[in-house]
This record gives C-alpha cells, sequence and structure tokens, in this order.
C-alpha cells in the first residue's frame, strides 16, 4: 500500500487506490476549526519530513498545500480544496478525487489533540464494503487502477448517522499525524 503525498491526497487516494469515495460532496455551509489553519510538519512511513500549509480560500472553501523534504528545497508540491462538516464530535472534510480515481468525492476525518497535533483517518473499505453487503449504506465496488475501491452513494445524512455512531469507530484508519510548526 501507497503513502499518501497531500493532506488529501493522502488520507484520500491512499492505500495503493484503495479508496471509498462518495457520489455528494460536504457542501461549504460550516467553518473549519481556527486551529485547523496555519502550517504541520510531519514524517511518512518513509521517513521523509512532509509540511502542510491550511488556508482559508473562500467561503468555509480550504486549500491545503502539501511539500516533501526540507522548507528550503521542498519536493512535490500538491494543492487541494476541501471542505469541512461537524456531526456531533466528529469532524469530517471532503474533497473531489482525481479523475483516475473516479471523479467523485472522497470523506475522511481528523482530529485536533490537545497535544497540538493534526491527525488525519481514512475510512476502512473493507468495513464499508461489509455495511454495503448489509444494507446499512447504499453503494457499490469500484475499479481503481491500483485496487478495488467503493462508491458511496447514499444520501449524506445517512452517512454521518453511521459515521457518528461510536459503535462504528472501527471504520476510521489513521493514515496520517502533523505537529504544528511553531516559529
Amino acid at each position: 500500500m501507497k503513502a499518501w503525498r497531500a493532506l488529501l491526497v493522502l488520507t484520500l487516494v491512499m492505500l495503493g487506490g484503495c479508496l471509498v469515495t462518495f457520489e455528494n460532496p460536504i457542501p461549504p455551509e460550516q467553518p473549519a476549526p481556527l486551529p485547523l489553519l496555519g502550517e504541520w510538519s510531519g514524517e511518512d512511513e518513509w521517513g521523509e519530513q512532509r509540511f502542510l500549509d491550511v488556508r482559508l480560500s473562500g467561503s468555509n472553501l480550504y486549500r491545503a498545500v502539501s511539500t516533501i523534504g526540507s522548507p528550503d528545497n521542498p519536493k512535490g508540491r500538491e494543492e487541494t480544496a476541501f471542505t469541512v462538516a461537524q456531526h456531533g464530535r466528529r469532524w469530517y472534510l471532503c474533497a473531489g478525487v482525481p479523475k483516475k480515481y473516479g471523479a467523485n468525492f472522497a470523506i475522511a476525518g481528523f482530529e485536533l489533540t490537545r497535544d497540538n497535533e493534526l491527525v488525519l483517518y481514512s475510512l476502512d473499505v473493507e468495513r464499508i464494503l461489509d455495511e454495503l453487503d448489509a444494507g446499512t449504506l447504499q453503494g457499490r465496488r469500484v475499479s481503481l487502477p491500483e485496487a478495488d475501491g467503493v462508491l458511496v452513494s447514499s444520501p449524506l445524512e445517512k452517512v454521518f448517522e453511521y459515521l457518528d455512531d461510536p459503535a462504528n469507530s472501527g471504520v476510521f484508519i489513521e493514515v496520517a499525524r502533523y505537529q504544528r510548526v511553531v516559529d
């Protein structure tokens, strides 16, 4: 499985193409928590330093720019636009997915910890497939370039009802952890 190289690409298109996508995006109705904005750094599974800069780009619209390497010599600059939503105690972000991954929308969870960390979570494809088989959610398996994925067609209200249930917390997989950059 491959690690992701940007905030959303890292959380949404990763795991070797194992991806849960949605037909419906999170609309830009809610502002992100202010502590999300700013500069973050972390280390990927290969020991490379990652930098993430999260900024407001419009009315409840956000932009994340990710680079790898040193701040003086960044590599692999990627930019992703996203929206957010809070349901209960959980925060979610949503971004459009590149065409080669179906051009739908990916939703991931995120947490801002008391230790000044940004933790990103993707959704477990196998758990979502089980929920499709059980009829809890509607959707279908899709073929992606590197592995199969899932396209969920359930309305967002039903998706969030499922995701917000504490009994379903195991559907979230931690995929990245960043520390606030302090000058």
